[in-house]
């Protein structure tokens, strides 16, 4: 069998059975013509879509396989209506059960009655935006199906099976339908993934897809996988999948298990997860429809009511004497607890990479008690007065001040810098103190950490493990490849590049940053042609000179990677054997969507092809296990580590899906995307919220200037 054909892996032979087994499982209440109606849409063409007689919202994702369509909405949303009915008569069991007068019904409260809890405009939708009306028009759909309409258009089992196997072999023509077909590999890629953790590890927080089994990270899971993965299957518009998750969501998932967890993982993928999922049901009611979280609907708020549950069950992490969360929290007992590492300190990227949930939190529930407890922890790491904005990786939670003097913006550090424009962003750029705090920190890095390779002068970023005064060490993790995305969108604010270049507020600062965006963005993809697989390090160490050179020094890097393996490029790069690892981590596809939809370049989307043929051709499991992270991603054939991160799902995929897609899906002008991926509206901060402090004054080199009090 063949590892580098991963959709040859069971998908045709097993296809048809095994979306049988998942349509019936979200359809029980179907005719078995109609599920059989939803099954042989498989086998219909593309023009076939194109030629249905209504009309698609502009953001539904345009898939060439118009079964996904069919499957995915005929079962979801009829599915979930059937259900219901039957629960209501006394038969089966599944969602309608529990939303109607369950042992839960009354212990989730709802949020409707808060001023800020939802838009009225997503409160009161039209007709034809109603998830229950776009259930039946694809009902009808799936029928027309059936009854043969499209069949001049039916294609054989041999041509089905050959495009599966050879999908990934050469060049493809470059056109518009070109990226929706690329897509379209991103969301098998996804189904494959999604398919093999639910047949073999369903309901635990770890997946192992080479020996095919779950773990749990605590009694009763946590919902690591399936939470973190929600949104990723709305925005590709898996219906019956989102189906079997909400169902999961709603009957098992619980937080009141006596389990300490980490403050920060739980927050941005669970409460993010949750909240993300929230905003898409209601934003984007056309993808992945189901009857039950439609409005007025019982259990509509399921994502908020849970979020809701979690977020009070965290922020007992937040009773420190000085409001710097603890590193853990105890979810049953309400108990903050201190790091039982580093001295009992908190890492400083964690601790200040909680504030877009819990801010949106506020803004939905109308409770300013979780903005409060955020923002004050922003106000006591700024207090500290970190010399030219760049904060070390530690702090304590008691006193509030910095533990050591490590500067560096990957493990520890790198999110710090990320929210700090976010926060800008997200409250329609009514708190300037954050684009201030994140203009010290860029110009902090240029100044400190920002150094030229050797021969060939590719822009790095490197770290200061003793202090700004001490020296810099050539090292950058895979996670400081957030940074080029992150520059990029804070130069133009989310807009494309040409349109921020024409407003009057456009400086040669912005051009600066865009330059330096560039280039970084090109180093990190070096980071990856550098590599046997084609997939990057975990960490990667560079030739610089001694002493490295300033920011302001010229440098010319080479345009294009020499394939050679002998290329004069390669001496500028350096893998250590214990870094050979590979963790199917999102940053650089993360950058490369920014850079994508901020400049036009499509070298960015080239790019991000070649990466993911990449992740398909070396991380894929025999026997229909799924993808893995590697052991090492320095040979072939690559040495594979028996494990799915959930962020594959959460972060790398859904960046891959997005990188493809028109820009009209999640304009960057209009949400921010927090750490783990999970997309959020901007939103005005309107009576109920404000900044509730001011930044100390300081001198010209940065310092704080003491009031005449504290002399």
């Amino acid at each position: 069998m063949n590892v580098r054909d991963p959709f040859n892996l069971h998908r045709h032979s097993s296809a048809i059975s095994i979306l049988r087994t998942t349509a019936t499982r979200a359809a029980a209440g179907i005719t078995e013509k109609a599920v059989e109606a939803g099954v042989n849409a498989i086998e219909v063409g593309k023009q076939a879509v194109e030629d249905m007689s209504f009309t698609i919202p502009k953001n539904v994702p345009s898939f060439a396989n118009p079964q996904r369509m069919a499957e995915d909405r005929f079962f979801g949303s009829g599915a979930t209506s059937s259900l219901t009915a039957r629960n209501k008569g006394g038969g089966g069991s599944s969602l309608g059960g529990f939303f109607e007068g369950g042992q839960n019904s009354q212990t989730l409260p709802m949020y409707k009655d808060k001023p800020y809890a939802y838009p009225p405009s997503q409160r009161h939708r039209p007709l034809w935006r109603r998830k229950s009306t776009g259930g039946f028009i694809l009902v009808l759909v799936a029928l027309l199906y059936y009854f043969g309409v499209f069949s001049r258009h039916h294609e054989s089992g041999l041509s089905r099976s050959a495009s599966w196997s050879n999908w990934l072999q050469g060049p493809e023509p470059e056109s518009h339908a070109d990226w929706l077909h690329r897509r379209e590999r991103v969301v098998e890629a996804f189904e494959l993934s999604w398919d093999a953790y639910e047949r073999y590890g369903w309901g635990y927080d770890q997946y192992h897809p080479v020996s095919k089994k779950g773990a749990q990270m605590a009694p009763q899971g946590m919902g690591w996988i399936i939470v973190d993965a929600l949104d990723t299957m709305i925005l590709m518009n898996l219906t019956s999948r989102v189906t079997h998750a909400r169902e999961w969501i709603s009957k098992s998932l619980t937080w009141d298990q006596d389990q300490d967890v980490n403050t920060f993982e739980t927050t941005i993928r669970m409460l993010g997860g949750l909240l993300s999922a929230h905003y898409l049901a209601n934003e984007y009611p056309q993808l992945a429809p189901l009857v039950d979280d439609d409005e007025g609907a019982p259990g509509e708020d399921l994502y908020l009511e849970k979020a809701k549950d979690l977020a009070d069950r965290l922020m007992p992490a937040f009773e420190s004497e000085s409001g710097v969360p603890y590193a853990s929290v105890n979810l049953g007992k309400e108990i903050g607890l201190p790091s039982h590492d580093d001295g009992g300190a908190s890492s400083t990227a964690e601790a200040t990479t909680l504030q877009l949930e819990f801010k949106y939190l506020s803004k939905l529930t109308g409770e300013r008690f979780y903005w409060d407890k955020v923002e004050k922890v922003m106000q006591v790491i700024d207090d500290n007065g970190a010399k030219d904005g760049l904060v070390p990786i530690y702090v304590y939670a008691d006193g509030g001040n910095f533990r050591g003097q490590n500067i560096r913006l990957g493990s520890r550090g790198d999110s710090y810098y990320e929210y700090l424009i976010k926060q800008y962003l997200q409250t329609s750029k009514q708190e300037p103190v954050y684009l201030d705090m994140w203009t010290e920190a860029l110009q902090g890095v240029r100044n400190n950490l920002i150094t030229y390779t050797e021969p060939s002068g590719f822009t790095i970023i490197g770290e200061r493990p003793d202090g700004l005064d001490r020296d810099l060490s050539p090292k950058m993790d895979h996670l400081v490849c957030f940074m080029p995305g992150t520059i990029a969108l804070g130069a133009t604010g989310g807009l494309a590049e040409a349109e921020a270049r024409k407003l009057p507020t456009w400086t040669k600062k912005n051009s600066d940053d865009m330059q330096l965006a560039r280039e970084l963005m090109q180093t990190c993809w070096g980071m990856y042609k550098y590599m046997a697989t084609g997939l990057a390090a975990e960490i990667t160490y560079f030739k610089v000179g001694k002493p490295p050179l300033q920011e302001s020094a010229s440098h010319n890097p080479p345009d294009e990677f020499d394939p050679s393996p002998d290329a004069r490029w390669r001496k500028d790069f350096s893998v250590k054997s214990n870094d050979v690892h590979n963790l199917q981590r999102p940053e650089t596809v993360e950058s490369l969507f920014y850079m994508w939809r901020i400049t036009g370049d499509s070298k960015y989307r080239d790019w991000g092809w070649e990466m993911f043929r990449s992740f398909m051709n070396h991380t894929a499991v025999e026997d229909g296990g799924g993808f893995t992270s590697l052991g090492n991603a320095n040979v072939i054939p690559s040495q594979k580590r028996d494990n799915m991160e959930s962020f594959w799902l959460a972060e790398t995929l859904k960046y891959f899906y997005l990188l493809f897609s028109p820009n009209d899906l999640l304009p960057l002008d209009k949400i921010v995307i927090n750490t783990e991926a999970h997309p959020f509206p901007r939103f005005e901060m309107g009576q109920l919220f404000s900044t509730g402090w001011k930044r100390k004054p300081r001198d010209n080199s940065g310092k704080i200037i003491p009031d005449s009090g504290e002399r």
